[in-house]
């Protein structure tokens, strides 16, 4: 399986296993010292197997050094898990134990309890205990309690206990690797677009990360100045003339660019993602060349391009650079994406992130752009749509580049799927490419020229689609719709495609409807929709999302999810247990965001 070494300034995150037990000597704690502590080896054996980094590097558990009895060994524990780098906590135990005395009291990690329903031993009654002392101390705890009783000394893990375990480490991963990075803004506010105006306190206070800034203007310096590894730029511009398909220049006669004009966007279009890159996490070969400074980079793990209007007036558009830095794979081989928000959207650059580390996959980056009911398809096209289309689809579309995974040409039994990298071969990564036109970007809307992707994303692929917004006097919200990709009749997707731009990147997409509120149809789902863009996930990961928010104390405002998919920290039902969306706002609001 390939790794690849991490791009980030600090070590990744580990998972801390905290087995608690009761203190009591001369025949209690001793009786039971064996027992809890090969829990504890069970949980780090099974996350340790089942999870990865966005590098494909597996997920590493520390283990207390010994079992937690007291506050001496819950503080000897904690010191030890700062040590290591520990960035998620779990507690596990058979038995009853000192709640108060040996929780985890650390209030900026995420945190959970797995108390096991035993009857020879109440760890049940623990569970109970200790997060009750969660609750009332305001340092939030999820509770993992199976629902059939084992016996004691049981070494399986409940099929209902594994999926907890899995939906709260991947969110508490997310929540830990994000901590101390970087959103680096190139360039500023694209058009008004308010996510592209970069709120701090945002970043700060719900995320844990700091921001950066450059000007655009830094980009024709290093390129005048050929800031940039020279060697890999020849090798990068020959792989594009090999992979990058040319499509037919879709404009006005009057309005074409020449082919030496359209040589030279290839060439500033390749240099813009080899400086956009590097601007992100940096690169060592610049030191090499007299810029050190540069070399260290902004050590970002997301980024936005402003692009229009100032830059794509006079300089070819970013699409290029959004585009294959977002996808899985480049002229250096396959690779995890880089994170790169069209028109510096910070706000679907978040999105996207959560959903990139959640599922180790590239994400696409789309406008909602048409909502097309059964009606209005087949008064423009004479075609009713059938099957999951019958109720009406969104076309997400985007002037700016959607990751190339999101062609949908990446299989899996058969199937189209987004994989993460490691699971991605060779000539899967050739079928992403040949899905793919480069068509002369529109310069009615880009005057400085370059090339826009241009694919149609597979029908069938289980997708999710999300986004952040921020409200005055409410903060961030999120938002998420699961659904599936759907494929029309080529004659009927070419019809609707050319009543847009033929050129960007098109996903059709039908949201599960549930038959209430805004998923009662899919127009509903549209006309809630709180901004002009989302992210695109690959499967339906709506509940991870939903546990990813309740630690960050982001309220969800609409999804699809099913109820027994939702986990979020046992004081969420303190504030209502009918009205879970309604108990979601007043946690979020009480409790703060994670670090203010």
């Amino acid at each position: 399986m390939s790794v690849i070494k991490n791009r980030y300034y600090g070590q990744l995150p580990k998972i801390g296993i905290r087995p608690t037990i009761d203190g009591r000597r001369n025949g209690v704690r001793e009786s039971l010292e064996e027992t809890t502590m090969n829990l504890a080896k069970l949980v780090a054996g099974y996350l340790s197997e089942n999870l990865k980094h966005y590098n494909g590097e597996p997920v590493q558990c520390v283990i207390a050094d010994t079992c937690i009895g007291g506050v001496a060994e819950a503080a000897q524990t904690a010191e030890k898990f700062a040590r290591e780098g520990v960035g998620v906590s779990i507690t596990v135990t058979p038995c009853w134990c000192y709640g108060s005395e040996t929780m985890d009291m650390t209030p900026d990690i995420p945190k959970a309890v797995w108390g096991f329903n035993g009857t020879e031993r109440p760890g049940a009654v623990y569970l109970a205990a200790v997060l009750a002392a969660h609750n009332q101390k305001g340092i939030p705890a999820f509770g993992i309690y199976g629902k059939d009783v084992q016996d004691v000394g049981d070494t399986t893990i409940p099929d209902d206990v594994k999926e907890k375990l899995l939906q709260f480490a991947k969110a508490g991963l997310v929540v830990a690797t994000m901590k101390g990075k970087s959103y680096l803004s190139m360039g500023s506010v694209s058009m008004g677009i308010a996510g592209s105006m970069v709120q701090e306190s945002f970043f700060q206070e719900y995320l844990g990360m700091r921001n950066e800034y450059i000007d655009s203007t830094e980009f024709i310096r290093r390129m005048d100045k050929e800031i940039y590894d020279k060697e890999e730029y020849e090798r990068a511009l020959n792989w594009v003339k090999e992979n990058c398909k040319e499509g037919p220049d879709h404009n006005q006669e009057n309005m074409q660019r020449s082919r030496e004009e359209k040589d030279r966007d290839w060439e500033i279009s390749v240099k813009m993602a080899l400086i956009a890159r590097d601007l992100m996490v940096g690169n060592q070969k610049l030191a090499e060349i007299g810029y050190g400074e540069e070399a260290l980079g902004h050590n970002a793990i997301v980024a936005g391009f402003q692009g229009q209007r100032q830059w794509t007036d006079h300089f070819p558009n970013g699409d290029f650079m959004e585009a294959i830095l977002n996808s899985s794979f480049d002229w250096n081989g396959i690779r995890p994406p880089y994170l790169l928000a069209t028109e510096n959207d910070s706000l679907n650059g978040v999105t996207m992130l959560f959903g990139h580390l959640l599922t180790n996959t590239a994400q696409v980056f789309a406008d909602v752009r048409t909502y097309w009911s059964p009606n209005a398809v087949e008064r423009v096209t004479g075609y009713r749509p059938e099957g999951l289309a019958e109720n009406g689809f969104i076309h997400l579309i985007n002037s700016g580049p959607a990751a190339l995974d999101g062609t949908g040409e990446q299989t899996k039994d058969g199937k189209p799927v987004m994989k993460p990298f490691w699971e991605i071969d060779e000539e899967e990564a050739q079928k992403c490419l040949d899905a793919t036109l480069w068509r002369t970007s529109s310069t009615g809307y880009f005057r400085g020229g370059g090339y826009s992707s241009d694919f149609l994303t597979k029908g069938g692929m289980p997708v999710t689609i999300a986004r952040i917004n921020l409200v005055k006097g409410l903060g961030p919200v999120l938002q998420i719709a699961e659904g599936y990709t759907v494929e029309l009749l080529n004659k009927v997707h070419d019809q609707l495609d050319q009543r847009t731009d033929p050129t960007w990147p098109t996903t059709w997409f039908v949201p599960n409807l549930t038959g209430e509120g805004v998923f009662k149809d899919v127009y509903s789902v549209m006309n809630s929709w709180g901004a002009n863009h989302c992210a695109m996930s690959y499967g339906h990961i709506g509940g991870d999302l939903i546990t990813l928010a309740s630690m960050l104390r982001i309220p969800v405002n609409m999804h699809n999810v099913p109820e027994a998919k939702i986990f979020r920290p046992s004081a969420w039902g303190m504030f209502g247990t009918k009205d879970l969306e309604g108990s979601d706002f007043r946690a979020c609001q009480n409790f703060g965001p994670l670090y203010r």
